[in-house]
């Protein structure tokens, strides 16, 4: 038997993988060979992910996890070396934000939730993470900001705050990494069309970007060269989803 027919399957965390950008993150790395470790609150979201990416149970690893829980990162990551041994990709995909509100009416409950899932967690994940790939000398770290990191839009201050300060994060981080021979990398988008965005008349759903999109972003990092991969990926709309008419 060949060398690359023992080698075991390469190995991707995916927070927030129950639906959504997640979920077609998942579903693009699952069609490329990877196992999956898929990580969110709800088991039935994942569930559904695990079923849609054709993997049996043994190669999509479920983790109910809250990542608002200052333990949660080392859980997550755990989990996934205790069932695999590797990481080889890991995907901050995760974000939490409440409806628009104006700072003054903000709940502190709600600030500190948007500072743990969309900073301190993504920051904890890439360290672990990073610790565990660095030995190989390989391995892949996206994060997912948002264009609310640099519009800045009114009622969203502290969401875009978190989005802007991980943009920093991958930044610094990749010349670290890169020393290391691990690719970090952050896509920033615009509107993507995700149950997360409710109705409103002002909204064109055509014209925002696709789950679909954002998959194709992190794929691209994933398959590029070390010395070639971006520290950051921007997608844009062809036009904005909030100005028409």
């Amino acid at each position: 038997m060949s060398a690359a027919a023992t080698e075991p399957a390469r190995v991707a965390i995916v927070t927030g993988a129950g639906r959504g950008i997640g979920r077609a993150v998942a579903l693009e790395l699952a069609r490329a060979g990877y196992s999956l470790c898929l990580a969110a609150r709800s088991r039935d979201e994942l569930e559904e992910t695990r079923s849609q990416s054709g993997l049996p149970p043994e190669r999509a690893l479920i983790v109910l996890v809250d990542l608002a829980t200052e333990d949660a990162p080392d859980l997550l990551v755990g989990a996934a070396l205790d069932c695999y041994g590797r990481v080889d990709v890991l995907v901050n995909n995760a974000g939490w934000a409440p409806p628009r509100t104006p700072l003054l009416k903000m709940r502190p409950v709600d600030m500190d939730r948007m500072i743990a899932i969309n900073l301190r967690a993504p920051i904890a994940l890439t360290r672990l993470a990073a610790a565990a790939m660095t030995p190989r000398g390989s391995g892949t770290i996206v994060n997912i900001a948002s264009s609310a990191a640099i519009k800045a839009p009114a009622g969203e201050a502290v969401y875009a705050a978190t989005k802007a300060a991980l943009i920093a994060f991958t930044r610094a981080s990749f010349h670290e990494m890169r020393l290391s021979g691990l690719k970090l990398s952050v896509i920033v988008p615009g509107l993507v069309d995700t149950a997360l965005i409710p109705n409103n008349k002002r909204l064109d759903r055509a014209a925002m970007l696709s789950t679909a999109d954002v998959a194709d972003a992190v794929m691209q990092i994933v398959n590029a060269r070390a010395g070639a991969c971006p520290v950051e990926v921007t997608l844009e709309p062809q036009i904005d989803p909030e100005r028409q008419g």
